[in-house]
């Protein structure tokens, strides 16, 4: 499909040259425009290049909804101490605020309270990290790790304390 396009673009420009050619004076300089040609096809194979790499095929190949919905970053950012303790701190803070907004929505307590749970989750491999970097640790990273570890509890803190009573014991379904 893509030859095809780029066939009949090539295919217009040469003939708006031909015809720009035939129409124009002899002394308009009409060849210095033919030069578009082959940079239409040099861009045209970078934006091939570009766009359809084998990389992109081969990711979007193996993509699925099961794919997607089990997808957790995990990137190098959230392998520290620190970037799990801000990841916490921040869905943490969107929970608060979630249930600030709308605290009677069903729904909104019971997505909210899972997103606790992932992040109580979150706080036991932060707590595992944290014990494991601290031996080996100077004085500053110590302070660094404590001070990371201590802004995720105090966030998980409030999280729960806007939390409803009851939101976290069991799923609706359980309760009836």
């Amino acid at each position: 499909m893509f030859r095809y396009y780029v066939a009949s673009i090539l295919a217009v420009e040469i003939a708006a040259l031909a015809t720009l050619s035939a129409v124009a004076p002899d002394d308009a300089p009409v060849l210095l425009l033919f030069a578009v040609v082959p940079l239409t096809l040099v861009a045209a194979l970078l934006a091939r290049r570009r766009f359809e790499s084998p990389v992109r095929w081969s990711l979007a190949r193996r993509l699925s909804p099961e794919a997607i919905a089990g997808y957790r970053s995990r990137g190098l950012a959230i392998d520290t101490p620190e970037g799990l303790s801000r990841s916490i701190v921040e869905r943490a803070e969107e929970i608060r605020r979630a249930l600030e907004e709308t605290p009677s929505d069903e729904v909104r307590v019971e997505m909210c309270a899972l997103g606790y749970r992932a992040c109580a989750n979150d706080m036991i491999t932060l707590t595992h990290l944290t014990n494991e970097a601290l031996p080996t640790a100077s004085l500053l990273q110590r302070m660094k790790l404590r001070r990371a570890r201590k802004k995720a509890i105090d966030a998980l803190t409030e999280a729960r304390k806007a939390l409803p009573p009851g939101a976290l014991r069991s799923a609706p379904q359980e309760r009836q």
